[in-house]
């Protein structure tokens, strides 16, 4: 299996070992899990959306460098707002800004970070590079 170094804080280290054998046991269960509890989640949420709803969050997340600290829906919801009302996105889209700030107040802050991690992933990986946003959208 693949090693990968992640660089935690104190507390997070300290978790690990507390609640798993060995703190490398516990991220070796930790990464698997978040991953795929990520993808499971971005199917749901994604599916409340409508494409031209989706197209308008990706859109809203180019040249955004998210950080941990940020990942909370407030900041999702004033990055979409601002899209909408400062570079008229929405209308590039064809989304209505009442009906996507509706939707985006019923997720909570973990489900709008995994739509602001995959928004700004098709703006960074390389893995999307030679795709296009509606194959992105379907994806």
């Amino acid at each position: 299996m693949p090693q990968v170094a992640a660089r935690i804080t104190p507390t997070h280290e300290q978790w690990l070992k507390e609640f798993f054998k060995t703190k490398s046991a516990g991220a070796e269960f930790i990464l698997p899990w978040a991953v795929d509890t990520f993808y499971r989640a971005l199917n749901n949420i994604k599916a409340m959306f409508s494409t031209a709803e989706l197209k308008t969050i990706v859109d809203a997340h180019k040249d955004v460098r998210l950080l941990p600290d940020q990942s909370r829906l407030a900041y999702l919801q004033l990055r979409i707002a601002d899209a909408c009302e400062l570079d008229m996105l929405h209308t590039r889209h064809g989304s209505s800004p009442a009906a996507l700030e509706a939707k985006l107040k019923k997720l909570d802050d973990t489900q709008a970070t995994a739509l602001m991690i995959w928004a700004t992933a098709f703006w960074v990986s390389k893995e999307f590079e030679n795709l296009g946003l509606d194959e992105y959208i379907k994806g």
